[in-house]
């Protein structure tokens, strides 16, 4: 410890100068499109690592997501497509705030986990949408999952986040190109509580250990959105492999 202090240094604050100056023109047009109703947000740390898996289906859910967490204190960290990273202005917004770029169509040098990793170390929260693209459920209910997200919190044994939104496609249909301003939307955003991996630490990260993994997570987002939406969740998630889908982009 350095002379004169007294005790441990204060953490650094998460809501980074140019963090602020985002918000301070994001949040306001976000609050003129959707009233919130953001229901549970105690169930995420309020400082220290965590990971944060919501349901995905409109492009602008990230925003939504973020600004949920803005309001619980948080600055969320996402794996954002990595062509982002080219566009002018955005690209160097991306960068400066730790966003943290997904090549989906090629393997790489890079290893997005490994950033991501990196993020969780230093005590940021990192979103990590389980479902790795916009669901393909016709009825916007949560498809299969994919292991990224249980991984990392398996590896790095910190807790890991369900949430459930519903209400953005009334802003932004699946792959709209068009905002909806008028009438005011409202949208609902409730955080679950971590997931329970104790079934699955100590474990061998094998393909049958993260794929029962990921089932309880997907689960713990259904069942919140079932909750928002006053309905059951199906049965079966939808798979896009057995629906003859892509994987990723735009689907008919």
């Amino acid at each position: 410890m350095a002379p004169g202090e007294t005790g441990a240094r204060k953490p650094k604050s998460e809501k980074t100068p140019l963090y602020r100056v985002i918000a301070f023109f994001v949040v306001p047009l976000m609050n003129l499109l959707a009233r919130y109703d953001i229901q549970h947000s105690e169930h995420l740390p309020a400082s220290g690592p965590a990971v944060v898996s919501p349901n995905h289906y409109s492009e602008i859910d990230p925003i939504v997501i973020g600004l949920a967490m803005w309001k619980r204190g948080r600055t969320p960290r996402f794996l954002a497509k990595a062509s982002l990273f080219k566009v002018p202005v955005v690209g160097w917004i991306l960068r400066k705030t730790g966003q943290i770029p997904v090549e989906r169509r090629q393997r790489n040098t890079s290893d997005p986990l490994a950033a991501a990793n990196k993020l969780t170390e230093n005590g940021l929260a990192v979103v990590i949408y389980p479902e790795g693209t916009l669901t393909r459920d016709p009825d916007l209910w949560p498809m299969r999952g994919k292991h990224g997200a249980v991984r990392m919190a398996l590896e790095h044994d910190v807790p890991l986040i369900p949430v459930a939104h519903w209400g953005t496609q009334a802003v932004l249909p699946r792959y709209g190109k068009r905002i909806s301003f008028f009438p005011r939307k409202d949208i609902s955003i409730r955080f679950g509580a971590p997931v329970d991996l104790t079934p699955f630490k100590g474990r061998p990260l094998d393909h049958a250990t993260l794929n029962a993994a990921t089932d309880k997570l997907m689960d713990a987002i259904a069942a919140l959105l079932s909750e928002l939406r006053g309905e059951p969740a199906p049965a079966e998630r939808w798979d896009p492999s057995k629906a003859g889908q892509s994987e990723t982009g735009r689907f008919d």
